[in-house]
């Protein structure tokens, strides 16, 4: 079932999580045990990210280096598909600019769609590690916007090829991402802004967003969206801080701002638990105000903390 038909069907605010692929060498019974516990929720989907290869130098034996590409949490795919399977939910896969060609998500959006999976969300991604920003593999996509329109293409029957005449029509709920607080590398919010209503415009179903700790950033977030003329639901990405090191990690990487009391209250504590502890009721909440606000769906970052997510859902239902 398609996310906007999830939505449009409930009947108060839906719970859905989100994981990460394995790292390689483990089963994907590291994935049911992940969520085993969170199903007890009803969630009406799982998001699975994707990640692109990394370029490492391994040492050979006469003492040179050796390039190679390594997938570090392969399986987007299969794990969807597994998911779908196991749970009998929807799963969401990532599908992301960096790392693929055009021709290579092309192949992906055939096999996500002979597995039946109705959904996808369109990301650029980031910059590869080695890179000090986003550059896109040869014949791949520079920008969000443009992967969007090869799959809302495929929905029309266009494919690369122009000899494929009658193509076989996808039928994806393409979902994008919002910023809350801008994507770092937009000049400002307001093009910012411009750029998501673009990318609705072009085919969007949704938006999600990045990951926030102050709720009135995203209750301004959506009434400037609404102004501008975007309709579509807005999903907020929720996350919760467990340790000290997220105040300085979270910042730097995903750019957002940690709001006082909380890195106040964080500081105070003595221990991981007691992070986690306060990580835990501010997300507690933060869901509550969130969901008295009438978001349609509370969306949840998972990373490896399933324990900490249940904790606070559990306060909701």
């Amino acid at each position: 079932m398609k996310i906007t038909d999830h939505i449009e069907q409930a009947k108060g605010t839906l719970i859905s999580f989100e994981v990460l692929p394995p790292l390689k060498g483990k089963t994907i019974s590291s994935v049911y045990d992940h969520l085993d516990p969170l199903m007890e929720f009803k969630p009406s989907w799982i998001n699975v990210t994707y990640h692109r290869s990394e370029t490492m130098f391994k040492k050979k034996v006469d003492g040179t280096f050796e390039k190679v590409e390594v997938r570090k949490r392969p399986g987007t795919v299969g794990i969807c598909a597994a998911i779908m399977n196991h749970y009998q939910i929807d799963a969401v896969p990532h599908i992301i600019c960096g790392g693929f060609t055009k021709r290579e998500t092309e192949d992906a959006l055939i096999d996500l769609d002979f597995l039946g999976i109705d959904n996808v969300l369109v990301l650029r991604g980031d910059a590869a590690k080695n890179e000090s920003s986003f550059e896109p593999e040869v014949g791949g996509h520079n920008y969000a916007i443009d992967l969007l329109q090869q799959v809302t293409n495929m929905n029309h029957g266009l494919y690369i090829d122009e000899d494929i005449k009658n193509g076989g029509k996808t039928k994806f709920c393409p979902g994008v991402a919002g910023y809350p607080e801008k994507h770092f590398e937009a000049p400002n919010l307001e093009i910012d802004l411009q750029r998501l209503k673009e990318k609705v415009d072009a085919g969007a179903g949704y938006v999600m967003t990045q990951m926030f700790f102050d709720n009135q950033k995203f209750f301004d977030f959506v009434k400037q969206c609404r102004e501008i003329g975007i309709t579509v639901p807005i999903i907020p990405g929720l996350k919760p801080i467990t340790n000290k090191k997220q105040l300085s990690v979270l910042p730097r990487i995903f750019h957002v701002d940690i709001p006082t009391d909380l890195s106040n209250a964080l500081m105070k504590c003595k221990t991981d638990l007691d992070c986690e502890q306060v990580g835990t009721e501010w997300l507690i909440q933060q869901s509550k105000e969130l969901k008295a606000f009438g978001v349609p769906v509370l969306h949840y970052y998972t990373l490896g903390k399933p324990k900490v997510i249940w904790n606070a859902v559990k306060q909701l239902v």
